[in-house]
């Protein structure tokens, strides 16, 4: 299987999205398939044994005037990536700059109309007609052998062209769904202005075939109803091109260029052009170009763009810098370590991206009312006209005789039932928000892989969290060491076999003994996950470990046991060294408590949601870090392998119908962050616990997980917001446009009322959604 993503141009509804869908996944092959309207995206996953890409372009282009093109990997590389987003861009702007051109002449044909519609609020709807007629009397068709109103006439001649080209793409769209026997929002459109303009047409040209009533008609309906909603469909996409913003802005942060040392020159040379391993120097004031490390000078360097922090982080020769952040005070040089898709920034776009082209739960609803929406509406439509039509005249309903006939209100009702009903909005609600909150996220170094993720945060009652580098800096250090000087040199050549943070502590504090370890013969190593290490060392089996490798050993004299209480109170991870059985030393690291832990801590408190830390130290080292953070609850000396076993457990709880967000940063917490309701991995951590997580902290902080539920509570009052609207908007619009308060109040929806109405909901809704933004 292989995935894709694609830009459609030319969506205008949430029936185009449905009908995309639908056309894509009857494909042989294709799993996947979902359009997000608002990004005007597509996520499409195929057999590409079976699929052939330009098989998903043809149906895509079969199912209506639509513009599709592939997002490529590479969209993600430097200049070139620009270049694509640039090409999008372009696209969405020429297609304003269209529906901009089409509102302008639309609106300086309908001046004739609002001239007349001015002229009749002279006396009554009919009154002014009738003074319209006097100015422009009538005129004799002998062919017809009748007489026809010149006004009518002169409407006909107006309305008629910018009905049908004005408003072509709304009628090329309905066509398009047609053919594919499907129905979408112009469908409605297209019945209602047609239904409108040849009721108009009849009683113009043939004006006795429907008795009395020929001095109505609907012409400038037709006008006014094409003008707002192609109104309503430029101010839209204008709307929805900032809601997009976020994948542009994220690409503008990217070095044009990089200034490389290469044959002990310095050249400047198109960042693209950068590859793993050249030298760069960046002077105070420009971009750090790419992924790397700095293996000279000292500067400040501002990663706000990055990670959401505001003070710039100090950094220094073996520290690691990230591309499109901005170097301030020092000189410094650094080796190219990740280019192209491969840096982070490439990677925040992807899943941004990536994230912008799912759906929540929370839309499923909206699709389902969606999917039924237009033959719901047509059904409506035709039957409150058939109502008004015969069934009104014979139930005494006087009112239809006082001001329309029933033919006149049939025509009147049915075109405004189907101008006023809008999916658009129910389309729109969701995917507007989600764009603008993960665009908006990802400001704040806080990156949201999919909707659900964004959505589920939101209810989360309870967080686990991993103790090394989640509530600690994941930087340890040797804070007590108790050993023989004949033990210094084997402990520290077992340990410099290890990869473990606890290992490297101690590598770093017996530096000393580097120059001597070539002399140590290390055999059979084995890292014991949960316990510790041991190895054969110059014939010497040592170990290296927590109380459970003592235990598994059997040994019962511990001549360090008090000095280990002592330490572990103090919140100290201990480690014996033991050399044949026999405790021969004692290593304590402590691994300091991060700045905004406590603080973090104590807000989720407040919130309501209980947390959980899980680690792999010792009781009481666990309880001391516990209490000096405010943890509700802990589960000390877990094994790697149990951390998945304690989630599955709290989720249990509540009738398990618990929401558990777990926060780890290490390769052991991969299947626990798998496993949880949402995993929150620590971006200072290792790929695989990114890789397995639905959000990422690129700045690695508490703080964050805060951010992220705030983020989450706002996004998902908004969606509400603007679904409570949608739905609100036609619950109630629909019947009032089916007159249903007519005979009591003798309130008719206008179908021009209703056009603004309809154009108004989907722009209100993406107006609301771009709050987000702040």
């Amino acid at each position: 299987m292989i995935k894709k993503f694609y830009t459609i141009n030319g969506i205008h509804c949430v029936s185009c999205k449905t009908l995309i869908e639908k056309i894509v996944r009857g494909i042989d092959g294709v799993s996947v398939a979902n359009v997000n309207y608002a990004a005007e995206k597509m996520v499409v996953q195929y057999d590409e044994t079976k699929v052939k890409e330009k098989d998903i372009q043809k149906a895509i282009k079969n199912a209506g005037s639509y513009a599709v093109q592939e997002i490529r990997n590479n969209a993600h590389k430097g200049e070139e990536g620009q270049n694509v987003q640039d090409r999008q861009d372009k696209q969405r702007e020429r297609h304003y700059q269209k529906l901009k051109k089409t509102v302008t002449t639309i609106a300086i044909g309908s001046i004739p109309f609002l001239v007349l519609m001015i002229w009749m609020t002279i006396g009554t709807p009919f009154l002014g007609w009738k003074m319209v007629e006097k100015v422009f009397g009538e005129v004799a068709i002998p062919i017809l052998n009748t007489r026809l109103s010149l006004s009518h006439v002169i409407q006909f001649l107006v309305a008629t062209p910018i009905l049908f080209l004005g408003g072509r793409e709304i009628f090329k769209s309905a066509f398009s769904a047609a053919k594919a026997k499907a129905t979408n929002m112009d469908t409605l459109i297209a019945i209602g202005t047609t239904t409108a303009w040849t009721f108009s047409t009849i009683v113009t040209f043939a004006p006795k075939m429907f008795g009395d009533i020929g001095q109505e008609v609907y012409f400038e309906a037709t006008v006014f109803i094409i003008l707002f909603i192609m109104i309503g469909r430029m101010l839209e996409t204008r709307s929805k091109r900032r809601t997009a913003g976020a994948i542009k802005q994220l690409l503008r942060l990217q070095a044009k260029e990089a200034r490389v040392v290469r044959d002990e020159k310095e050249i400047m040379i198109p960042v693209d052009g950068v590859v793993v391993g050249d030298v760069i120097r960046i002077k105070p004031g420009e971009k750090i170009p790419v992924d790397g490390v700095v293996v000279a000078g000292n500067s400040s360097v501002d990663e706000a763009m990055i990670t959401g922090e505001s003070l710039p982080v100090e950094k220094k020769n073996g520290d690691e810098v990230i591309g499109a952040t901005m170097n301030i005070s020092g000189v410094i040089i650094m080796n190219a370590t990740k280019i192209g898709k491969n840096t982070m920034l490439a990677q925040i776009v992807q899943m941004v991206e990536e994230a912008q082209g799912t759906e929540a739960p929370i839309q499923r609803l909206a699709d389902k009312v969606s999917a039924l929406f237009v033959p719901t509406v047509l059904a409506i439509a035709t039957t409150a006209g058939f109502f008004w039509l015969f069934i009104a005249p014979q139930i005494s309903m006087s009112v239809t005789v006082e001001a329309y006939t029933s033919m006149q209100l049939a025509i009147y009702v049915a075109t405004t039932v189907l101008i006023i009903a809008c999916p658009c909005a129910l389309g729109l609600a969701t995917p507007t928000a989600i764009m603008v909150a993960t665009g908006r996220a990802a400001f704040e170094g806080i990156l949201i892989k999919n909707a659900q993720a964004l959505e589920t945060a939101n209810k989360i009652d309870t967080i686990i969290f991993d103790k090394t580098g989640t509530i600690t800096s994941g930087k340890p250090e040797v804070g007590y060491i108790k050993l023989k000087k004949e033990d210094e040199l084997l402990v520290y050549a077992l340990e410099n076999s290890s990869h473990h943070p606890l290992a490297q502590a101690v590598v770093n504090s017996l530096r000393e003994c580097e120059k001597d370890a070539e002399s140590v013969r290390v055999e059979n190593f084995r890292d014991i996950p949960g316990k510790g290490i041991e190895a054969v060392l110059n014939g010497q089996k040592m170990a290296i470990g927590n109380n459970k490798i003592i235990q598994e050993r059997n040994i019962t004299k511990n001549p360090y046991a008090q000095k280990a209480q002592e330490l572990q109170q103090k919140a100290y991870t201990v480690s014996y060294v033991i050399n044949s059985d026999r405790i021969v030393g004692l290593i304590a690291i402590t691994d300091a408590i991060k700045s905004d832990s406590k603080k973090a801590i104590m807000e989720l408190k407040k919130m309501g949601i209980k947390t959980v830390m899980v680690t792999g130290d010792n009781q009481k080292t666990a309880e001391e870090i516990s209490k000096q953070v405010g943890i509700d609850e802990i589960f000390a000396e877990v094994l790697p392998q149990d951390k998945q076993e304690i989630v599955k457990k709290i989720r249990k709880e509540k009738n398990g119908q618990a929401v558990v967000a777990m926060v780890g940063d290490g390769i052991n917490d991969a299947p626990a962050l798998v496993g949880a309701s949402i995993g929150i991995a620590m971006g200072t951590g290792t790929d695989v616990a990114i890789e397995s997580a639905d959000i990422v902290l690129v700045k690695g902080t508490l703080d964050k997980v805060l951010e992220t539920i705030y983020v989450s509570q706002k996004t998902v009052r908004i969606i509400k917001q603007n679904l409570f609207w949608a739905f609100a908007y036609n619950t109630i619009g629909i019947p009032v446009a089916a007159g249903v308060l007519y005979p009591f109040f003798d309130i008719l929806l206008s179908p021009i009322v209703a056009s603004v109405a309809m154009a108004m909901s989907s722009v209100s809704v993406v107006t609301n959604s771009l709050r987000l933004r702040k």
